[in-house]
């Protein structure tokens, strides 16, 4: 490597032990879950013992496997103008890894990225993080445990440090000083963990049933036309399987593999399975900008290549109609959930493949065009409020919205565009106007039904529409915008 005294200079600075350098991308996956499975294998064997009363010594030392791919100062002039794939300083960049094989496709296409654009060596080791035990077993395995058992878990074995397990990288807070190993990846091996565990929770699906291209609606109608469309999709041979909450599993010519589960998690996933995880993905929110913030927050560690928000909303102008389609073009932050970790003053900027796909979509599916077209889908500033009784609040919210411009309000969109913006993921909006609460016509249940009816079908077809051109943008690299990437961003996107 080149001599830098800013630099580490040698793998002396890693914090891994049994760094083994490797012959490309291929070896150093095939290290790293081969060392991820040793481990496992070995916090597996000890619990065994330990629940069988039979662990008469303490609990074996588990860690993550270590990726550090070294990069040399003469090859730091990258050979592409994507976002990603690339760094910015030479030397040495790490990261922690887990379970390899569920982002095996991911982790060979960065590696190989670097290779390409810098030459980048890459070694493989053991960390010095413990994978914790509840991150290491299956759900079943600890559920025999006896109340006296779990309080002696914590004595016997790691449990997660949720002290440092943060999003530094992602939010700019960390630090690095000169002769540290530079962070190769947003996200950490325990981070990723801690993400993967509440996905199950709050989803009801495993983690490798996410698709890269993920539709948050808040409405369980956009859920119901979702299922009857994966499964003639599934039967035309479009997709590989639908998979919905509990991994339940219906594949072409075949009955689901199991039935529904009987406790509905508090936001389901529904999966539209392709080759390579390129098919789509709904999650069904709910109402409110804490849900939205708590997928995402999760989300992020699986790298989606976009997210849709697909719901209704409420419109702010007169010349609105029921039914009409509103594309976010800027975001008014009234949800507060965020305000700490990215300031309201920082702007979100609209991603333009995901900006002309909606817009094509739009077009394609209602057939409509020109000055038709522009008659029932308006672009413009969505206001994102965490309260559902802001009209109560009108005389002192009007003068913000029309200074805002604004010409509609939900309770999810900017939430998901805020942590799109934040992790890297490019992100948009359509709504769909439900209600114009400004105008006299809020919902009632009768017009409700006759408007769902009419709506959900169409707007759900457009998503997936937009959906399939993006699919397009992210084979061909540019889906993934720059504007998303900070100054000294980590080469893995």
């Amino acid at each position: 490597m080149d001599h830098n005294p800013l630099l580490p200079t040698t793998l002396d600075a890693v914090p891994a032990d049994r760094l083994r350098r490797c012959e490309g991308p291929a070896e150093a996956l095939d290290r790293l879950t081969r060392l991820y499975d040793d481990q496992i294998a070995v916090l597996r064997e000890d619990f065994a013992a330990f629940a069988r009363g039979a662990l008469d010594r303490p609990a074996r030392r588990v860690v993550y496997p270590y990726l550090c791919a070294e990069i040399a100062a003469s090859a730091l002039q990258p050979k592409t103008n994507l976002a990603f794939g690339k760094v910015t300083s030479p030397g040495l960049h790490g990261t922690t890894i887990t379970d390899p094989r569920l982002f095996a496709d991911y982790l060979m296409e960065q590696m190989t990225l670097l290779v390409e654009n810098h030459a980048a060596v890459f070694h493989v080791g053991l960390s010095r993080t413990p994978i914790p035990l509840t991150f290491g077993l299956e759900r079943e395995a600890a559920a025999g445990v006896t109340p006296d058992q779990r309080q002696a878990l914590r004595h016997a074995f790691a449990l997660p440090n949720l002290v440092g397990t943060n999003d530094d990288i992602a939010d700019g807070r960390e630090v690095h000083q000169p002769g540290q190993v530079m962070p190769l990846s947003l996200f950490p091996a325990e981070r990723v963990d801690y993400s993967l565990q509440r996905l199950r929770h709050y989803t009801a699906t495993s983690p490798e049933h996410f698709q890269h291209f993920v539709l948050f609606t808040n409405y369980q109608r956009y859920v119901d036309e979702f299922i009857e469309l994966g499964r003639r999709g599934v039967e035309a041979g479009e997709y590989l399987a639908l998979v919905e909450p509990g991994d339940r599993v219906t594949r072409r010519g075949a009955e689901p593999d199991r039935p529904p589960i009987t406790k509905p998690p508090q936001m389901p996933a529904y999966h539209l399975v392709r080759e390579g995880r390129s098919g789509i993905t709904l999650v069904n929110i709910g109402v409110g900008p804490s849900n939205a913030k708590t997928v995402t927050d999760h989300l992020a560690v699986l790298r989606s290549h976009v997210w849709l928000m697909v719901g209704h909303c409420g419109g702010l102008r007169g010349s609105q109609r029921l039914g009409d389609y509103v594309l976010a073009h800027a975001y008014l932050r009234d949800d507060h959930v965020l305000d700490q970790i990215l300031p309201t003053e920082i702007p979100l900027p609209t991603i333009a493949e995901v900006q002309v796909a909606l817009a094509g979509a739009v077009s394609a599916v209602t057939d409509l065009r020109g000055k038709q077209l522009k008659e029932r889908f308006r672009t413009g500033t969505v206001v994102t409020t965490d309260d559902r009784n802001w009209e109560l609040r009108i005389d002192r919210l009007a003068q913000r919205f029309n200074q805002s411009r604004a010409i509609a309000i939900d309770m999810e969109s900017a939430t998901i565009a805020a942590n799109g913006y934040r992790f890297r993921v490019p992100y948009g909006t359509l709504l769909c106007v439900s209600d114009r609460p400004l105008h006299g016509e809020i919902k009632l249940p009768g017009m409700a039904d006759a408007f769902y009816e009419r709506s959900v079908g169409q707007h759900l077809q457009i998503g997936i529409r937009a959906m399939e051109l993006l699919r397009h943008e992210a084979r061909a690299g540019s889906l993934h915008s720059r504007k998303l990437r900070s100054f000294d961003e980590p080469a893995f996107r």
